[in-house]
């Protein structure tokens, strides 16, 4: 993060990195972890009318071969990304988009999630010389250090000192 003095013993923190903060191999420790509750996963699975027993009924996912409700991995993957944000696209133009998303294994209620990113790839823009192409792998993980997900996305991020708000 950086830190820009705006005036006397006064202070501001810059949300993201710029282009030129990213190195290819790098990897970052997203922190911290999110809980996801029962209710987050009923909540998430409702709102997004996603109403698959495996999310919402107790009985019925006694059945199943994990015995217990799984989390709707669209919000496990919601929350992965939004782990990402402050370390990969808080200074993003844009989000370009991803090239896989993996589900390695599953997320119960009261897993907790963790996320890192490695920098696969960063390169100018060919068409917008204040910007460039960041390309990152990013692994979820549970509590036991079990990877539950992985996936690959790029994001268009400005060059120093062209970010909104510069």
């Amino acid at each position: 993060m950086e830190i820009k003095t705006v005036g006397n013993k006064r202070y501001q923190a810059s949300y993201g990195r710029y282009l030129e903060d990213f190195e290819i191999g790098a990897v970052y420790e997203h922190r911290p972890g999110r809980t996801i509750t029962e209710t987050d996963n009923i909540q998430f699975s409702l709102m997004t009318m996603n109403s698959h027993p495996m999310h919402c009924d107790h009985a019925f996912a006694a059945k199943s071969e994990f015995g217990k409700p799984l989390v709707n991995s669209g919000l496990s993957l919601a929350i992965v990304l939004g782990m990402t944000v402050n370390d990969v696209s808080g200074k993003a133009i844009s989000n370009l988009g991803w090239k896989e998303i993996n589900l390695t294994a599953p997320v119960f209620p009261g897993d907790t999630l963790y996320a890192e990113s490695e920098v696969l790839e960063v390169r100018e823009s060919k068409s917008r010389p204040t910007q460039g192409i960041v390309t990152v792998r990013t692994r979820g993980l549970n509590q036991e250090g079990v990877e539950v997900m992985n996936f690959i996305r790029s994001a268009l991020i400005p060059k120093r000192g062209h970010a909104v708000g510069d």
